[in-house]
């Protein structure tokens, strides 16, 4: 175990992060995506510290492999691009960097300040970096080249002790961004680890917060979820632990009512481990179960398709999910039982939303309106 140090007020070395080698933190380099290691070189031969942060980190030493690697940097984004002709900028309060390797992204952030508090966009130290993460658990540094985790805030004793600590003051974390409410439940309920009993009372106390949240936040955070291989276990936390009604509160309050919807609809996100990529199943997992017992469906074509996309859309909100991918979700519902469109509601696109080349073909043989001049 090594120190690192940093210069105090009065010019003497201030110890400021635990340095815990291979041996120490027991992270198998196999587990480390090649490219991620990549990207981290090629910063840090242009002269940028930089280091793999966050989930990634913490599965690591977990044991589990994880499934995306995000890059912290002392590196601007105007210089990641630079460096990286894929990848391209992202963002308007905070850029980010995504750099692109065919289908997967890598997410490249600039240490950020405390110069506007926790939720600061401005940039910073790794110092100041450190400070504004939610959970120590989060907050570890790793850098696969020399194959060390630096850790500013206990993080690694934390894991060892199997508890989500908040390292943002408990009087502002929750205030400052409240769906850190629903990442601490999600911690505990992906590693097993307890939530102190202190972090639990301010949870209760604040969860009211969460309804000032904007519907696209609640749908990434949800969306998260239901791609995870423990979507059942974080929703059955989650509703312990009063929050699941702001993300699906008519589910939550069926769930309530009804211990055999709360039974097959945790049975329906407990069939997602491993469907992350099987195209509308995560999603129709959120209002299956609903649609099911809301109507007596029979084999055969249907023409209210728009009318059954409604229905699932009020069911789910606030989440607000993009209109073509909804309604995938809803068409693969139907086909489960049996059911088929009679007609297209919506014009034909592409999985990857452009027109098909009959939709093209129709668009471009009719005929432009005439052209009239206003009445004065």
């Amino acid at each position: 175990m090594r120190y690192r140090y940093s210069k105090g007020p009065l010019g003497k070395p201030v110890k400021k992060a635990v340095i815990y080698t291979r041996d120490e933190h027991g992270i198998n380099f196999d587990d480390i995506d090649s490219e991620a290691i990549s990207i981290i070189r090629k910063l840090k031969g242009a002269g940028y510290d930089s280091y793999i942060v966050g989930g990634a980190v913490r599965d690591l030493i977990l044991g589990k492999k994880p499934k995306d690697f995000d890059i912290a940097s002392l590196a601007s984004p105007t210089r990641i691009k630079k460096i990286f002709r894929n990848s391209r900028i992202i963002g308007r309060r905070f850029r980010l960097v995504h750099v692109y390797f065919g289908q997967r992204i890598f997410e490249v952030s600039t240490f950020r300040s405390l110069k506007d508090g926790h939720t600061s966009n401005t940039f910073g130290t790794i110092e100041e970096d450190v400070l504004r993460r939610d959970f120590t658990l989060n907050a570890l540094f790793y850098d696969p080249e020399q194959q060390i985790v630096v850790d500013y805030v206990g993080g690694m004793n934390d894991i060892k002790k199997k508890q989500i600590k908040p390292i943002i003051n408990l009087s502002e974390i929750f205030t400052d961004d409240p769906v850190r409410m629903i990442r601490a439940a999600k911690y505990a309920a992906m590693t097993g680890f307890t939530i102190p009993l202190n972090v639990k009372m301010k949870i209760s106390s604040q969860s009211n917060l969460l309804l000032s949240i904007s519907p696209s936040r609640l749908t990434e955070e949800i969306f998260k979820i239901i791609n995870s291989d423990k979507a059942a276990v974080i929703v059955d936390f989650l509703d312990k632990m009063g929050l699941y009604f702001y993300l699906q509160p008519k589910a939550t309050e069926l769930m309530r009512k009804d211990s055999g919807f709360k039974k097959r609809y945790l049975q329906s996100m407990a069939e997602l481990k491993g469907a992350e990529n099987i195209r509308g199943k995560p999603l129709s997992a959120l209002f299956y179960d609903y649609l099911e017992t809301a109507c007596d469906w029979k084999p055969g074509p249907i023409e209210n398709f728009k009318e059954i996309c409604k229905t699932a859309r009020t069911f789910v909100l606030p989440m607000n999910p993009p209109r073509f991918e909804f309604d995938y979700a809803v068409k693969k519902f139907l086909s489960a039982k049996g059911i088929t469109i009679k007609r297209s509601i919506y014009k034909p696109v592409h999985a990857e939303g452009g027109e098909t080349a009959s939709a093209s073909r129709h668009r471009r043989r009719r005929k432009p309106k005439p052209h009239t001049a206003p009445e004065n």
